[in-house]
């Protein structure tokens, strides 16, 4: 993604930039109000990181004028301000989700891939363990380098990363791979569980596999998720 990050204060600033960017999102940062108003307006960002307590203009007064002129980028607030009265302050001014400091780098990385996601009106990202697929480039992802996916393999590799460690029934999988009408042979999933799993093989090795549920379906397992 490409990201605004408007925060003052300069240690988390510099700890937020290299982690985010350690992820492979592109990070530009202002540290005054009126300077993120401006370029927030005038760049297209995928999210914005938008700190609360700025030293002119404060970040309630920047999303609203965001807002009144128009600009519907996903805005993540971060700040101090953890009364419910406060977050209800941000949310009505126009944020669309809230991260009160301190807090884990992991949570404002799910944070920002989730309001990405439904800001663009799709699944642009999925990700378990060291591997992410990308729905923009329809690619899967990982250390040992990515794949290109078909519609088929695309569909069922972003119901199985976004339900890491479940078990995902074959019914469930059919219908939303296939359709709800499908009527065909259902060991066509297995055929195609067998194609993604040589893929994340080949991307990933052993940190990603898939696994076969007897008499149910299947599950997702990645080395560093939960």
């Amino acid at each position: 993604m490409q990201l605004l990050l408007v925060e003052d204060e300069d240690r988390l600033a510099k700890v937020l930039i290299q982690g985010l960017r350690e992820e492979g999102h592109q990070v530009d940062l202002c540290t005054t109000g009126e300077q993120a108003f401006t370029q927030g307006r005038d760049i297209d960002y995928d999210a914005v990181i938008l700190d609360w307590m700025l030293p002119d203009l404060d970040g309630v007064s920047v999303l609203r004028r965001w807002r009144d002129a128009g600009l519907r980028t996903p805005v993540l607030m971060l700040t101090a301000r953890g009364s419910v009265g406060e977050r209800v302050t941000g949310l009505k001014a126009g944020a669309d989700d809230y991260l009160v400091k301190p807090f884990a780098f992991a949570e404002l990385l799910a944070r920002l891939e989730a309001l990405h996601r439904r800001g663009s009106g799709q699944l642009d990202l999925f990700r378990a363990g060291p591997v992410s697929v990308d729905g923009r480039r329809r690619v899967l992802v990982g250390p040992k380098g990515e794949l290109g996916l078909t519609p088929r393999e695309y569909a069922l590799a972003c119901e199985l990363l976004s339900h890491v460690g479940e078990v995902i029934a074959r019914s469930h999988l059919l219908s939303a791979v296939w359709g709800s009408t499908f009527a065909g042979d259902p060991n066509v999933l297995d055929v195609y569980v067998g194609y993604l799993r040589g893929k994340l093989d080949r991307v990933a090795g052993d940190a990603v596999k898939i696994k076969a549920v007897r008499g149910v379906g299947f599950r997702l397992l990645a080395e560093g998720s939960t």
